[in-house]
C-alpha cells in the first residue's frame, strides 16, 4: 500500500531504501518474512517519501499532509 501511494515501482522503492527490487517483491508476496536490517531500509524510504505509518486500531500507512 505504501508503494502504491507514492506511485513507485518496485525498482524505485528498491533504490531509494538500497534493497534488491527481489527482496521488496518477496515480501509484498508474503513468500519472504524479510531481514530486519532490510525491512528498516524500506521503511525509512518510505517514511522519507511521505508515508506515515499508524498502529492505531487499524495497521496500515497514510500519506502525510503536504507542509505549505
Amino acid at each position: 500500500m505504501a508503494r502504491a501511494g507514492l506511485d513507485w515501482s518496485l525498482e524505485d522503492l528498491a533504490q531509494a531504501a538500497g534493497v534488491h527490487r527481489n527482496t521488496i517483491s518477496s515480501f509484498e508476496r508474503g513468500i519472504y518474512e524479510g531481514e530486519p536490517n532490510s525491512l528498516a531500509k524500506i521503511r525509512k524510504a518510505l517514511e522519507k517519501a511521505g508515508i506515515e505509518f499508524t498502529d492505531g486500531e487499524a495497521l496500515g500507512v497514510r500519506l502525510k499532509a503536504k507542509r505549505r
